[in-house]
């Protein structure tokens, strides 16, 4: 696995692969071009179109992702804090023009409360997500960063909260945050403006991408899979942007349409597609952190375990307090909303075994720092 690939992650695109047969040169088949992890992007958007290639993708994925991690699945406890959001993204329930949303937000003490509980369960992962909650204030969200940095000095503290200047990330980064996830969703301009309002940019988000990278956060992006509008091409130019980027953390799941956005009704992506690209994931960025996410599990009732054979090996389990989780509906039939913490944390390690992988309890940082 390792000829083609340098240290830290980094992959190398290896144009026109060949191999030598009776003194002559041929090119490699996929299926050694896949061993060999010598893709490129013509390769993937191959791979992507059919399944021929799926069971092989899957194995060497899941073979390589146990040379690097093991059978270890790392927790992330997700604390949804607040749904109000002021940006109206197309796909998105709790987008502001979705007058329908029941809105809250939680305290600074209800945070540390799903903490002191999540800690107990054995997380060592916190990450906050929420809109882009104009209340979210820079000071405010400093102030809570530091609160659970004080209680529980062995825990990360991710952050999932949108688009900021760089000088809010420096302070968030200041008051302890290590990480950040901000999926770019799609890396073509003209599919980004398809999803968002006129007053969001593709340029915005990746500035704030490079922005958390040169400050030093372990830094985590991503992509829906099957939101309307996209094609094959542009899952292709998502590959090619993560490479540029060399993200920590990648997260993908399936769109799943939300019935209170104009794209309600729209076809949700596949979970065959899906699963495709977690190991091409895999096979490309063998250190990344990659998530079974709850979308996976929505569209499938072993979407999640699929998911790690697959080549994934986070689970973010949902520490928020059972009655806002059915508020925190970004799409519709959203998996685990009822559960208290610890149905979710002892039913996901039941899971997780189930098909020969163990949940551990540490804060599974990356590989890259």
């Amino acid at each position: 696995f390792s000829r083609n690939r340098t240290n830290k992650g980094d992959f190398v695109d290896v144009r026109s692969p060949l191999f030598c047969v009776g003194g002559q040169e041929k090119p490699m088949r996929m299926e050694e071009k896949i061993k060999a992890g010598t893709l490129n992007a013509a390769d993937w958007l191959q791979i992507l179109r059919c399944s021929e290639w799926d069971d092989i993708l899957r194995q060497t994925a899941d073979q390589l992702r146990q040379e690097v991690y093991g059978k270890d699945v790392y927790l992330r406890g997700l604390i949804e804090y607040t749904n109000f959001c002021k940006n109206n993204c197309y796909y998105c329930g709790i987008r502001c023009g979705n007058t329908k949303a029941v809105r809250y937000r939680l305290s600074k003490e209800e945070i540390l409360a799903c903490c002191e509980e999540g800690y107990t369960l054995g997380f060592r992962t916190f990450v906050l997500q929420g809109g882009e909650d104009p209340a979210s204030t820079d000071a405010w969200v400093c102030s809570v960063v530091s609160a659970i940095r004080e209680r529980f000095p062995d825990c990360a503290v991710t952050l999932s909260i949108g688009e900021k200047k760089k000088s809010s990330y420096q302070a968030y980064y200041n008051a302890g945050a290590r990480r950040y996830l901000l999926r770019h969703e799609t890396a073509n301009p003209e599919h980004y403006r398809h999803l968002h309002p006129a007053e969001l940019s593709l340029e915005n988000r990746k500035r704030c991408l490079y922005d958390l990278k040169e400050i030093g956060y372990q830094v985590g992006s991503g992509f829906m899979v099957g939101s309307p509008g996209q094609t094959l091409s542009h899952l292709v130019e998502d590959l090619q942007f993560l490479q540029d980027l060399q993200p920590d953390m990648i997260g993908i799941g399936p769109y799943i349409a939300q019935k209170e956005t104009p794209f309600a009704g729209h076809s949700n992506g596949t979970l065959a597609l899906t699963l495709r690209l977690v190991s091409l994931l895999r096979i490309l960025f063998p250190y990344a952190l990659i998530p079974a996410t709850t979308a996976l599990g929505t569209i499938h009732p072993q979407g999640r375990e699929l998911g790690l054979q697959a080549g994934a090996n986070v689970v973010m389990p949902n520490l928020s307090p059972t009655e806002v989780r059915k508020d925190y509906l970004l799409y519709d039939n959203k998996i685990c909303t009822g559960d208290e913490s610890a149905q979710c944390r002892h039913c996901l390690e039941r899971r997780m075994a189930s098909v020969g992988y163990q949940v551990v309890t540490s804060r599974g940082d990356s590989l890259n720092i």
